[in-house]
């Protein structure tokens, strides 16, 4: 857990710096971190996908997460513990309110998804051997500071989420090694890159609305859907 803890503190020293420096910074240089960040996120996730040994696989465990994604309705859960967050912590105006959501969800989901989140996680349980998530760590940190400087105070709360995600994977790390295979590992992120493309698109560039938090079941799926394409002999 020595990982994610030093992953959670980075974003709570990040955040806030990035509260502090926030009024200080042009709206302008604000919108051109913002505009930086999706622009890496995008190509960063467009790059994991890339990755992949079978897009169908792929495609077919996007199609069934985001179904289920959307029966369990996801991302309206995420918003309703943003808006919860936001009521208890940062009682202001409506303005505020939304931009303490969209500050909460976009980080959370940013810092979850990815290789690095999983890997370093896996490691971390599994030999002890932190030095991926302290990369992470320094990364996310960094991220922090820029989007809490244009998100507010919401970016904080993410840091709860990326503790509660990366310490339950460092926790059942033995149980999980025999479950993500090389293969399956690779179309985890594959997915997960996918997921990070439609977050920038979505939140960071906002060039278009999508219910990224409703495509997470995906993650769940594609291990199946690998194993499944294996035995049929199509992978």
């Amino acid at each position: 857990m020595v990982g994610t803890i030093i992953n959670f503190a980075a974003i709570l020293l990040g955040g806030g710096m990035g509260l502090i420096l926030g009024n200080r910074l042009s709206e302008r240089v604000r919108s051109s971190l913002m505009n930086g960040l999706g622009l890496f996120t995008f190509l960063y996730g467009v790059r994991l996908f890339f990755d992949t040994k079978n897009a169908m696989a792929v495609l077919i465990s996007l199609v069934i997460g985001i179904l289920l994604g959307e029966w369990w309705r996801l991302e309206e859960g995420l918003n309703n513990i943003g808006i919860w967050l936001e009521k208890k912590f940062n009682n202001r105006n409506l303005t505020d309110s939304s931009r303490f959501i969209k500050g909460f969800l976009t980080t959370s989901l940013l810092f979850s998804i990815g290789p690095m989140a999983i890997l370093g996680s896996l490691q971390d349980g599994l030999t002890g051997d932190f030095n991926v998530l302290a990369i992470k760590a320094i990364i996310d940190g960094i991220s922090s500071i820029a989007f809490a400087s244009s998100l507010g105070f919401g970016v904080l709360f993410s840091s709860v989420v990326v503790f509660i995600y990366q310490g339950a994977i460092t926790l059942l790390a033995g149980s999980l090694q025999n479950i993500l295979t090389g293969d399956i590992l690779i179309e985890v992120n594959a997915i997960g890159g996918v997921m990070l493309a439609g977050l920038a698109i979505s939140s960071l560039l906002e060039i278009r609305k999508i219910r990224v938090a409703n495509f997470l079941p995906g993650f769940l799926v594609v291990p199946l859907v690998v194993l499944a394409f294996k035995f049929l002999g199509i992978y």
